[in-house]
C-alpha cells in the first residue's frame, strides 16, 4: 500500500476496525425509511460511533455537513429494483469523481456468479488501477448472487472474497454466512479485512449477536445499512454495533451499553 491509501483508511476505521454505514439505497429502492432526511440520519449514526458513511456522489453535498468528522465512501455503481436486472450495476462514478466529492475511499459492487460478473470484472479492476494511482483505498462489496451458486454458502462468499482481493481491493464486504464457524472460512480467504453486510433489518438482538459471530470469525467490522439507518433509533442501534466491532462487547453488554437492553 501507499501511505496515501494508508492514511485515507485510517480516515475510515480505527485500529484497523471499521463501522460503516452504507446509505446508497436510495438510488436502489427510492427514497425510502431513514434516507429522506438523510442529513438527520448522518448525523445520527456518526454521533453513536460510525466511522464512516457510505452515498453515492449525487449526496456528498448533503453527507459533509453532518458527518461529525467521521469518513466518507463514495460508491461508484448501482442498478435498481424496477430495472431489468438487479444485478447488473453498473458504474456511476470514477476515482477520480469520488475525490472531487471529498471521498477518502470509493467502493464498487461486484456479483460473483451472476451473469454481469465478466462487466463487474472489468469494472473492478479498472477501478482499483484508478483509485490506487490517486492514493484512494477501494471497498469491494463481493457477494456470491447467480443461478450457480449458493447465496449465503460459505465456499462461495470466500471465492467472492478472493475474487475481490486478487482484483486489488483494499477492504471487501460480503453477506454472512449464518454462524461463526463456517465465516472462519470465508475470513481466511482473504488477507485483506472482511466486513459483513446488514441485509434486512432484523431484531436489535439478531442485528449485534450477527456482528458478535462475524467479529469472532476473524471479521474486521461491518457495513450495515439498513439495520442501522432505518432503526428507530440510529445513533442507538450504532452505538451498540460500536460496542462489539469496538469494544469488544458481547450482544448483552452492547445492547445494555445502548440503552437497548430487552
Amino acid at each position: 500500500m501507499t501511505p496515501g491509501i494508508d492514511a485515507r483508511l485510517g480516515r475510515i476505521s480505527t485500529s484497523g476496525r471499521f463501522l460503516t454505514v452504507p446509505m446508497d439505497h436510495g438510488i436502489t429502492m427510492g427514497p425510502v425509511a431513514g434516507l429522506v432526511d438523510l442529513e438527520s440520519t448522518v448525523a445520527a449514526v456518526t454521533r453513536g460511533g460510525a466511522d464512516a458513511v457510505l452515498t453515492q456522489k449525487g449526496l456528498a453535498e448533503r453527507v459533509h455537513p453532518n458527518r461529525n468528522e467521521a469518513g466518507y465512501v463514495v460508491h461508484a455503481n448501482a442498478s435498481t429494483t424496477v430495472g431489468p436486472d438487479g444485478n447488473d450495476k453498473r458504474q456511476t462514478a470514477t476515482a477520480r469523481e469520488a475525490v472531487r466529492a471529498g471521498g477518502d475511499a470509493v467502493s464498487f459492487h461486484v456479483n460473483v456468479g451472476s451473469d454481469s460478473e465478466p462487466g463487474q470484472i472489468e469494472g473492478l479492476s479498472s477501478l482499483t488501477r484508478e483509485a490506487h494511482d490517486l492514493g484512494l483505498p477501494v471497498l469491494a462489496m463481493a457477494y456470491a448472487r447467480g443461478p450457480r451458486v449458493e447465496e449465503d454458502g460459505p465456499q462461495h462468499l470466500a471465492h467472492a472474497v478472493r475474487f475481490a482481493e486478487e482484483l486489488g481491493a483494499d477492504v471487501v464486504k460480503t453477506g454472512y454466512s449464518g454462524d461463526a464457524e463456517s465465516f472462519e472460512r470465508v475470513c481466511a480467504a482473504t488477507a485483506k479485512p472482511v466486513v459483513i453486510a446488514g441485509g434486512s433489518r432484523g431484531t436489535d438482538r439478531q442485528t449485534v449477536e450477527m456482528v458478535r459471530g462475524a467479529m469472532d470469525a476473524g471479521a474486521a467490522g461491518v457495513s450495515m445499512g439498513r439495520s442501522i439507518f432505518q432503526h428507530e433509533e440510529p445513533e442507538l442501534i450504532t452505538r451498540a454495533v460500536s460496542a462489539v466491532v469496538h469494544g469488544d462487547a458481547g450482544a448483552d453488554a452492547a445492547l445494555s451499553e445502548a440503552g437497548l437492553a430487552e
